[in-house]
């Protein structure tokens, strides 16, 4: 079987056993890299203010949490870079080795932040190297989600690109669930003053473990078929990313618009709700936390949902269902959360994740099939990264600002309906892509 038909027949990978490594593979070490950004983002919501901020967390708490929450933002600055690097590697090199790679270096920059002294212990050099380890962060970042969703599509029969595609979009509830759990155990396990002076720091170091076994999972993952075929017909473009800039400037638009809305709307679950209810509402944080953890699975079910419903009736029509009910819940999320009801808080975030969910799952596969082969890790990194900062990256600050200049959550419900709005355009210009060949002739 030629590497093309492996790729766009209907019978997919060689063996059910190498289906199931891929997949693995691309869930596994997603898993661990959102676990890594999101014990960051949630930690920053509830207690890194006072570690790293302290001086300005005494005198102006308000003002010390926007800028805990730009901490967020400040790593997605760099994922550009990291795209830009690791998808011209990926297309000249190989998908494997960028996954490798980019995974140790997440791992080792979140290990490292579980060591850093504090600013009570080294002063204004403890916020200096934050803000470099996540900048290491942000690079990483930037590299992984394009290699693990085109190893998933690339290794995808025909009619389950949606599905395959959407195991390396779960690891980012999977890894929510992961983190906003071992908080709400070492919470709920140990005193607050432990778990400020030393408790924090266990969720980071962990990641040495996770690491170790998300690179021994995804290093006995196949190549890709598609950047096997472009080996073998020496295709491969010699300078990718000059490829992408020159010939392909509409998808890298329409790609960073599609995932504005579902990133910020993703990053209110992640970091922002827990932040706005236990420092604005006073909510327990124990409660919250098991809330958001419980939330996190309605985005794991509905994100795989989304990728098989893609399969069915189409991208365009799954990521305009998706971003009609985000757009339809966010004013009534809001009412919901403002009662201070834990119950309805529960209710709220669930509701949310439907839509997320379906704005998510397809994402692998419709970029996967933007973009040609020998453009194709520069092409959907890239798109993708310039998607994170205008969304998620500085959402949290842009919400906690709009709640405290404008005193109604409203407000911010209707900032995230707008950037949902850009992204149902961008969905619209892109048009359908649902079985579109993959393979390196087609192009």
């Amino acid at each position: 079987m030629t590497a093309t038909s492996h790729v766009d027949s209907e019978s997919g990978p060689s063996s059910k056993h190498e289906e199931r490594k891929v997949l693995a593979g691309t869930l596994v070490g997603t898993t661990i890299e959102w676990y890594d950004f999101f014990i960051f983002a949630q930690l920053t919501a509830t207690l890194l203010s006072p570690l790293f901020l302290a001086p300005l967390n005494d005198s102006n708490p308000g003002l010390a949490q926007i800028l805990s929450f730009a901490l967020i933002g400040i790593s997605f600055l760099f994922r550009p870079l990291g795209a830009i690097v690791a998808g011209h590697l990926g297309d000249r090199l190989g998908r494997k080795a960028m996954l490798v790679f980019t995974l140790i270096m997440m791992g080792a920059a979140t290990a490292l932040i579980g060591m850093l002294p504090t600013y009570a212990q080294i002063g204004f050099w403890a916020p200096v190297l934050l803000i470099l380890l996540r900048v290491i962060q942000g690079f990483s970042a930037g590299g992984e989600w394009g290699g693990a969703a085109l190893m998933a599509v690339e290794h995808a029969p025909m009619s389950k690109r949606g599905l395959f595609g959407a195991y390396p979009q779960i690891g980012v509830p999977v890894g929510m669930i992961l983190a906003t759990g071992l908080l709400y155990f070492l919470n709920t396990s140990m005193s607050k003053e432990d778990f400020a002076a030393w408790g924090w720091r266990m969720p980071f170091l962990l990641s040495i473990v996770l690491i170790v076994v998300g690179y021994l999972i995804r290093r006995a993952v196949a190549e890709s078929p598609v950047f096997k075929e472009m080996q073998d017909r020496k295709e491969e473009s010699k300078a990718p990313l000059g490829e992408l800039i020159r010939n392909h400037k509409l998808p890298v638009l329409y790609s960073t618009m599609i995932f504005i809305g579902n990133n910020a709307a993703g990053y209110l679950l992640i970091a922002f709700f827990i932040s706005y209810a236990t420092k604005s509402l006073k909510m327990p944080v124990a409660q919250i936390l098991l809330a958001t953890t419980l939330a996190s699975f309605g985005w794991l079910i509905f994100t795989l949902v989304g990728g098989w419903l893609s399969d069915k009736i189409g991208r365009v029509k799954t990521f305009l269902i998706g971003y009609a009910i985000v757009f339809a819940w966010m004013i009534p999320m809001f009412a919901l959360i403002d009662t201070k009801d834990i119950m309805l808080y529960g209710v709220a975030l669930f509701v949310l994740t439907v839509g997320l969910g379906l704005s998510y799952g397809p994402m692998s596969a419709m970029y996967a099939e933007m973009f040609p082969a020998n453009v194709r890790y520069s092409g959907i990194s890239i798109g993708y990264a310039f998607g994170a900062i205008l969304g998620g990256a500085f959402a949290a600050t842009i919400a906690e600002t709009l709640l405290q200049s404008t005193k109604w959550t409203g407000s911010i419900g209707i900032y995230i309906m707008i950037l949902c709005v850009i992204s149902a355009i961008g969905v619209l210009l892109a048009k359908e892509t649902r079985g579109r060949p993959l393979g390196v002739s087609h192009h």
